[in-house]
């Protein structure tokens, strides 16, 4: 090069030039290649299978977040301590200097006012409003001291589902793309199914790709119209026609990445790829009507419209699939107790009703179709609700958000059936046996899936994150 083309260089151009040699280098060595026969443009696949660090127990996870807090004290946490002290006013060091998001002055004891019942062969306490998966509770493995870092909702959502309250984390169905890819290039790695009054809090961000490359984000399916917005062709466009747009567009975006070597046009170029491989193997996977009606049956689906039984189905039929990661989020477990529609009594109830029996019917079909061994199930909200009545109606009943003491379940892969882990108080305010911190509980699920949580990281605006910040242990006592 000249003196006169470098005096001619902008800084952005030879900082730009220099990108195309370093870039391409670090491409190769960190992303999969191969060469079209008779071209020289190298092809990328960021989400091809990937080398876990350890065996892994577990292939793919679903993941059931019941958005809003579900009452672990009217579920799962069985405490006739807190029902024989009910209307009592609480403990003072259950509420003198701490934070609630609603209650307020000296707050009442409220014991659950459902029937709980011994089931299985270890003998688990259940809340009558879960019948369905009473049935199954020797194939689920409780964690009931269970804390989290924050008390409101989206903090909340978004903390358990990044590993961190603040917007712009990589969320943990990302983490997974990133790290395993995928077993099936026509479909996602990562998948969300929302059903419920509403998307959860957090919105989008708890599935977003944060700083990792864009294709690791996950990619929402619909139950009810079309599957994916868009990704039907405009009309009078053939398939050839799209073929022959998408070659020449990948075309150009191949050439920008040689020249400047960003991740984010392979992405692009993969994005683009998967969208047209998704128009055939969506439309097949939607097809719930061809299953047998006794699964219909069994999981209480009503195919075409928008229901958490639609989603329990399609999210068997998206791991059989090959998807990694399916996320099912369900709305309105705030029960705070203010009106009919956040009332323990009415809208709680209508929550479990809506969940119980397809949740149970998931766990059946799995194991029945031998899915189970290797597919991780994990169950929970944000976080659980408070002993104490909320008391801010005279008509209805409800809990406050709780930090301290909530419960999640997992079943399937690598932990133990039929098993409860950690305990809390006699009133279930604190987790006074075996604390799982959120982090935990991430570094417990990565280890399952063969991801060492220290190892599995991305260097972001100079230094390394992972999606437990510089936290987490594995619950080692609840793994088989």
């Amino acid at each position: 090069m000249n003196e006169t083309t470098l005096l001619s260089n902008t800084r952005r151009q030879f900082l730009s030039n220099c990108m195309t040699g370093m870039g391409a280098a670090a491409l190769s060595s960190l992303l999969n290649e191969s060469v079209e026969a008779g071209a020289a443009t190298a092809r990328i696949n960021p989400t091809a299978p990937q080398q876990a660090h350890h065996a892994p127990r577990a292939n793919r996870i679903i993941y059931m977040h019941m958005a809003g807090g579900p009452s672990q004290l009217d579920l799962y946490d069985h405490k006739p301590q807190l029902s024989a002290r009910n209307g009592e006013l609480c403990p003072d060091e259950f509420y003198e200097g701490k934070k609630f998001a609603f209650i307020e002055g000296h707050p009442k004891l409220l014991g659950t006012p459902f029937r709980f019942a011994q089931h299985g062969e270890n003998g688990a306490w259940m809340s009558e409003h879960v019948p369905h998966l009473s049935k199954v509770v020797d194939e689920l493995c409780f964690i009931k001291s269970m804390q989290t870092d924050q008390f409101n909702h989206a903090p909340a959502q978004l903390f358990i589902q990044t590993g961190s309250a603040i917007l712009g984390r990589p969320s943990m169905g990302a983490w997974m793309s990133y790290g395993l890819g995928t077993e099936n290039q026509d479909l996602p790695a990562f998948v969300v199914l929302v059903s419920g009054q509403r998307g959860p809090s957090g919105g989008t961000a708890l599935w977003g790709n944060g700083f990792l490359p864009s294709v690791h984000q996950g990619v929402r399916l619909r139950s009810q119209g079309d599957p994916v917005l868009f990704l039907t062709d405009p009309e009078g466009i053939s398939r050839s026609q799209r073929r022959m747009t998408l070659d020449k567009i990948r075309a150009l975006n191949e050439i920008r990445l040689q020249e400047v070597g960003n991740p984010e046009i392979a992405t692009r170029i993969e994005q683009f790829e998967l969208a047209y491989r998704m128009q055939q193997s969506v439309p097949e996977l939607m097809a719930m009507d061809e299953e047998p009606e006794y699964i219909h049956k069994m999981y209480g689906t009503e195919p075409g419209k928008k229901s958490y039984a639609n989603n329990c189905l399609l999210a068997r039929r998206l791991i059989e699939r090959g998807a990694r990661f399916v996320q099912l989020y369900h709305w309105g477990w705030d029960s705070h107790g203010q009106d009919k529609f956040e009332s323990l009594r009415y809208s709680f109830v209508e929550r479990c009703q809506q969940t119980d029996r397809a949740t149970a019917a998931l766990v059946m079909d799995l194991k029945a179709r031998g899915l189970l061994e290797d597919t991780l199930l994990v169950w929970g909200g944000e976080f659980g609700r408070t002993p104490m009545a909320e008391g801010r109606s005279k008509t209805y009943i409800g809990r406050d958000h709780h930090q301290h003491a909530f419960t999640v379940w997992l079943a399937g892969a690598g932990v133990k059936p039929g098993y409860s882990h950690g305990n809390t108080d006699e009133f279930g305010y604190d987790a006074v046996e075996d604390p799982v911190h959120v982090h935990d509980l991430q570094a417990t699920i990565m280890h399952l899936m063969g991801v060492d949580h220290e190892k599995l990281t991305y260097r972001f605006q100079g230094r390394d994150f992972r999606l437990t910040d510089v936290h987490g242990k594995v619950v080692k006592e609840i793994l088989t």
